[in-house]
């Protein structure tokens, strides 16, 4: 089982429209809800490709409910997020199908007690017992500790589990300093970790900072790797249109499930730039387009570069 921690979950919803004209009404062509945050995102591209996925993380109110309810429905993903008093944030993209550009509103987190904190931290370490891998993603709710991802790497690797670490600002700061298995920034999270814009010196900061293997994802351009076997980058052959929305969370699930199938680094790396191409072709976060998927596959390039210093 794949374990995968989403500490702020939201009910995403997306709005699709024409055009979108700033001061302007909209007539919405078409409205989806999925149950969203980074790791559920995750975890259902995961359960798409096969694998046993447990959510965990913190649902409340009635919105908590509504994510609840969806997941439910989604088949191979067992629910074990944590109740919290305050109500589940909500996340709204509007995407222009014109430009096929994409607005994103964030509303924040429920505030998280310390008894609901201490709730989660037993279930994390009882669902540990029985995970293969880890995920740790995306932001922190108010009253989380801002080092909990440090904590939560720590305690992974202490079961002697495989773990993966997506967030950004001071949590990944910190996650990184706990050695997590993998980190995967964004260029602009890179840039704020290390203060370089060059990708490649910056992932080399960011292993000597304790990561054992960085996954850069470099947007269009695909994903530059450092691991402890080597160095290389992967692109799609071509940009693919669309909602980039969750594309980041698709290469998260395609580095894990090759980790899970035993799969080499540039293996790896061709299944979570396939994955991430496919979600931007999809209509909703949290899904992939599997004729892109597949057609992709055997398109990626992958390229070795000189063995990581």
């Amino acid at each position: 089982m794949i374990l995968t921690v989403t500490l702020n979950t939201a009910l995403d919803i997306t709005y699709r429209v024409p055009a979108l004209t700033p001061h302007a009404s909209h007539r919405v062509t078409d409205v989806t809800e999925r149950p969203g945050g980074k790791g559920v995102n995750v975890a259902r591209v995961l359960a798409a490709l096969g694998h046993r996925v447990t959510v965990t993380g913190f649902a409340g109110g009635a919105t908590g409910c509504a994510v609840r309810d969806l997941l439910a429905r989604a088949a191979g993903v067992a629910d074990e997020l944590v109740p919290v008093a305050g109500p589940t944030r909500r996340t709204v993209a509007v995407v222009d199908d014109t430009t096929g550009d994409t607005t994103q509103l964030n509303e924040p987190g429920p505030p998280v007690s310390p008894a609901e904190w201490s709730n989660f931290l037993h279930a994390y370490e009882r669902l540990l017992g029985s995970a293969s891998a880890v995920a740790l993603c995306g932001s922190l709710p108010p009253g989380v500790p801002v080092g909990a991802y440090a904590g939560l790497v720590r305690t992974a690797r202490a079961a002697g589990v495989p773990v993966l670490l997506d967030t950004s600002g001071e949590p990944l700061r910190r996650g990184v300093a706990a050695r997590p298995d993998i980190v995967k920034p964004n260029a602009e999270e890179l840039a704020e970790l290390t203060g370089s814009h060059e990708p490649l010196r910056a992932t080399q900061d960011v292993r000597r900072r304790g990561a054992r293997t960085v996954v850069a994802s470099l947007g269009a351009a695909g994903l530059l790797a450092l691991t402890p076997e080597g160095r290389w980058r992967a692109a799609p052959p071509a940009p693919v249109r669309g909602n980039p929305t969750g594309a980041g969370d698709s290469a998260c699930a395609g580095l894990l499930s090759g980790l899970a199938d035993g799969l080499s680094w540039p293996d790896r790396l061709t299944r979570a730039v396939a994955l991430s191409a496919a979600t931007v072709a999809a209509p909703a976060a949290g899904e992939f387009d599997r004729r892109t998927y597949e057609h992709l596959l055997s398109r990626v390039a992958v390229t070795a570069e000189a063995s990581a210093a």
